[in-house]
């Protein structure tokens, strides 16, 4: 149902999915995805979770296959698909973590601690500069995916994130 359900949201620009939809998607019943998710609000919970579970755990795994540069512009990367993909359900999630109906998952603290995994690995084999917070790459990383979403294309992203990686080389 999960799979199904993320499936929906990123196709629907506007973040509406019916869960009817979803269900039929996924093959159960109605019924049974309100079983699982009691509310709308329930599911985008869960996608968002389990899709930053994913960008978050992905530092590691890339720092096993990719020089420490490299594995964090992959990383940048994930995180940008990440952030396009909830572009339509992220009214949805602020209403929610505001009315307390969705749980706050300490989203930036999550994505400090990966940045930081990333830095550490580059600033030990010297390839990335020792002198960076963490917090402050993925605050240059907000500034590209929201100053000008509209103007964004990949190709603009992929350049502004490379940029991003330039500056942060020692």
């Amino acid at each position: 149902m999960l799979a199904a359900a993320r499936t929906a949201f990123a196709a629907a620009e506007d973040g509406t999915v019916p869960l009817e939809a979803v269900a039929r998607a996924a093959g159960v019943g109605i019924g049974t995805l309100y079983r699982h998710f009691p509310t709308r609000e329930a599911m985008v919970e869960a996608v968002y979770a389990a899709e930053l579970d994913e960008v978050t755990a992905s530092a590691d795994t890339l720092l096993a296959e990719l020089a420490a540069p490299a594995a964090l512009r992959a990383w940048m990367d994930r995180y940008a698909a990440f952030v396009a993909a909830k572009r339509g359900v992220i009214g949805t999630l602020r209403a929610g973590w505001a009315a307390g109906t969705i749980a706050t998952p300490a989203t930036r603290e999550r994505l400090t601690a990966s940045i930081a995994s990333l830095l550490a690995a580059g600033a030990e084999a010297g390839s990335l500069r020792a002198d960076v917070e963490p917090d402050d790459v993925l605050t240059m990383l907000l500034g590209v995916f929201f100053a000008a979403p509209a103007e964004n294309t990949a190709e603009r992203t992929g350049r502004l994130l490379d940029l991003i990686v330039d500056a942060l080389r020692p």
